[in-house]
């Protein structure tokens, strides 16, 4: 038997612990907006979860349609897609968590995936200085624009790695 929410973005309730693969990529809930949920290893998986992290961050106060809401979602679609295509081991899932500090003034997006041989690489520029139509390579730098800081580190507990981003939002106004 499941049990559905009462409230799907009600941001008062604790994030459930998986009991798939990932359980072994759980992390301690800071103080602050958090949400955190397994996605299979897939290009609809990862949709999905840039999706989600949309409704999310609108449920939050990050609007639709704002540059920061925009950023976020941008860098969730390029580290899941990246998790997807970079990080896929057959038959487990990776993990999105985000999580806004009790001021509202941070965003930070974590993207947990179990492969841990294959490890970002910091963008210096286009590695083609090609006529721009290559379809791929240009993830993290977009990351690496768009976000405060980011970074990477391993698991832990487990095999894989975990790559996240921080934004910094100005206040409501200034959007």
């Amino acid at each position: 038997m499941t049990t559905k929410p009462i409230n799907p973005t009600d941001t008062t309730q604790p994030i459930t612990q998986p009991t798939t693969p990932c359980t072994s990529l759980k992390a301690p809930t800071p103080p602050g907006r958090s949400f955190g949920m397994c996605f299979t290893s897939t290009p609809r998986g990862a949709r999905l979860a840039r999706r989600l992290a949309a409704d999310r961050l609108d449920a939050w106060g990050i609007l639709y349609g704002t540059d920061p809401h925009d950023a976020i979602v941008l860098i969730v679609a390029e580290l899941t897609a990246n998790a997807v295509s970079h990080g896929h081991v057959p038959g487990r899932d990776f993990r999105l968590r985000l999580h806004a500090t009790p001021d509202g003034r941070t965003v930070r997006v974590e993207v947990t995936d179990t492969r841990t041989e294959r490890r970002p690489r910091r963008p210096t520029a286009p590695e083609h200085a090609g006529d721009g139509t290559e379809e791929t390579g240009r993830g993290l730098l977009l990351v690496s624009q768009l976000a405060a800081r980011w970074d990477w580190h391993p698991c832990p507990d487990g095999p894989g790695k975990t790559v996240w981003a921080e934004c910094l939002l100005p206040s409501p106004g200034e959007w």
